[in-house]
């Protein structure tokens, strides 16, 4: 078979239908019948002269040469996407980097990782935040160019994923600068009975903490369990209690004495990923940015100023409000 043969159209029918292993649900979603798009199915099987699905009661399910159909039409298909997020806004000279961060991810991390784009007038950046799952999904579906991440994603044949290591930081006890202020707790020896707030279940680090706590006999009084850095920022700058988190999320705080650090630990540790697909097209201004990473593990990279940062910001979109 040569490849003028194979007629693109039915094989994007047969990509959807794949998907989601139903007829109807697909025919209703394109506004064809659910004839005319089994006769374009059928007309790709005997393309490749092999059957596709199978029945399985009032499904369809994929056949071996279905599956690996299936794979490479998610390429194809999937590039396309790429491509025309790619040409978004170039008519304008623009280029849109798709980020998507994980809902438990400080957003001054995701702020000092963006930042030298943020004076960028060539660049329009579109924000997420979500489930790791549903981000990585995206980014499969070539929805998204980079997803930010505080743990790593296994190698997987089924899912071409490259997960990178930007950095990691230590684990910081904070409380408010006016009673903490010059005083020093061992985390966690230190820390029966006093009132805490801690990262959610759901957190890469709550875990450990726990463990280190279970190890060492100690107690310390749960006074709120976050997953949102957004929310744990507030909580700790708010609440007069002591709280446990990654020393990025409440940098501002710092910076003002707000807060102070009370006690920091290394066994505690958080670290970063940005997680790309294996087949992506390569982008100048994402590979700056995955170069540079490891230094802004600790949001040390000076604040940019001036008029163009200003315009930058107002072009940024995405969802979650900012952390200032």
């Amino acid at each position: 078979m040569q490849i003028e043969k194979l007629n693109f159209h039915h094989l994007f029918y047969f990509w959807r239908v794949a998907k989601t292993g139903h007829l109807t649900r697909v025919a209703n979603e394109l506004h064809v019948s659910q004839s005319a798009l089994s006769n374009q199915i059928r007309q790709l099987e005997e393309t490749l002269g092999e059957a596709l699905f199978e029945r399985a009661g009032r499904r369809l399910v994929l056949t071996e040469t279905g599956q690996l159909a299936l794979s490479y039409a998610e390429n194809i298909f999937g590039l396309g996407q790429e491509m025309l997020g790619r040409l978004e806004g170039r008519g304008e000279g623009m280029v849109r980097l798709r980020v998507g961060s994980v809902a438990t991810m400080s957003r001054n991390y995701q702020e000092n990782w963006i930042r030298p784009l943020l004076a960028d007038p060539t660049v329009t950046l579109s924000l997420e935040s979500g489930m790791l799952e549903d981000l990585l999904h995206r980014l499969l579906q070539h929805q998204l160019d980079v997803v930010l991440a505080n743990e790593a994603v296994a190698a997987d044949p089924d899912r071409p994923l490259h997960c990178r290591f930007l950095g990691s930081q230590a684990i910081s006890l904070v409380g408010p600068a006016a009673v903490w202020s010059g005083r020093f707790l061992r985390m966690p020896e230190d820390l029966g009975g006093l009132d805490i707030a801690l990262p959610g279940p759901r957190h890469a680090l709550r875990g450990q903490f726990d463990a280190l706590c279970v190890a060492a006999g100690v107690t310390p009084r749960l006074r709120a369990e976050v997953d949102d850095m957004a929310m744990l920022r507030l909580v700790a700058r708010d609440s007069g209690w002591l709280t446990v988190l990654p020393e990025v999320v409440v940098q501002d705080e710092l910076r003002a004495g707000v807060l102070v650090k009370v006690g920091r630990s290394t066994m505690l540790q958080e670290n970063f990923y940005a997680i790309t697909t294996l087949h992506r097209h390569r982008m100048e201004r994402l590979e700056q940015l995955l170069a540079q990473a490891p230094a802004l593990a600790d949001g040390s990279v000076p604040r940019d100023s001036g008029s163009d940062t200003s315009k930058a910001r107002r072009r940024a979109v995405g969802s979650g409000a900012p952390e200032t």
